[in-house]
């Protein structure tokens, strides 16, 4: 869960406290500054305004970029997700810092989806970092956002990403829901541990618990 920004402030030095007081502000100033034109685009049913210029970025975005070296790498995620709510980050800046960003970076936008956006229009972002084998992306792509959006198909894989990776199961949201009854998750959890097995290697500890919430009894692979 990521902390609020009182708990932060708790925890944060003077001058990180205070730089992310102002950030905050920047952001929530950005929000409100953007309100008026967004409405006026969906009263008119208009396509919205062109990507801002990377030149030109807001000065929260900076902010964003430069949370690690203003409150340190202990804190840069929960910081920048608090940025991004903050501002109010539609699909498309997320889109873009993602793009744009460090792995760092695009691990927050990753860990910011569920608090910003309804739909899964932001599919592809959880689906590219699904696709690395970064285990800090892969464990921010699996939470919230890609239990509610992600297909059973993609959702299989993505929980064999994280055996596969040695990413934690407990990174990967309403697993215990999403996996009972999966009858297709335990067949592809036993095919997965008898060819590691066949092969000589060790099968992921995390993998019977996986496959006992399936509902299948499990043979301590």
């Amino acid at each position: 869960m990521t902390p609020t920004h009182k708990e932060l402030d708790e925890q944060l030095p003077d001058d990180a406290r205070a730089w992310l007081d102002e950030a905050l502000v920047e952001a929530a100033e950005a929000a409100e500054a953007a309100r008026p034109a967004a409405e006026a685009a969906r009263a008119a049913a208009e396509t919205p305004p062109a990507e801002p210029s990377p030149y030109a970025a807001p000065l929260w975005e900076l902010r964003f970029a430069s949370a690690g070296r203003a409150c340190g790498r202990h804190y840069a995620d929960s910081v920048r997700t608090l940025l991004l709510v903050e501002a109010r980050a539609d699909s498309a800046t997320l889109t873009r810092l993602y793009q744009q960003g460090t792995a760092a970076e695009r691990r927050a936008v990753l860990l910011a989806l569920h608090h910003l956006l309804e739909g899964p229009v932001a599919l592809p972002l959880v689906e590219d970092a699904l696709r690395t084998n970064d285990t800090r992306l892969v464990a921010a792509a699996v939470g919230p956002y890609a239990a509610e959006h992600l297909d059973p198909h993609a959702w299989r894989h993505a929980v064999l990403k994280c055996l596969f990776t040695g990413v934690p199961v407990d990174a990967v949201a309403d697993l215990d829901s999403r996996a009972a009854g999966d009858d297709e998750l335990a067949r592809m959890l036993a095919d997965y541990a008898a060819e590691r097995t066949a092969a000589g290697r060790a099968v992921p500890p995390d993998l019977n618990r996986v496959l006992t919430l399936t509902g299948e009894q499990s043979e301590e692979f």
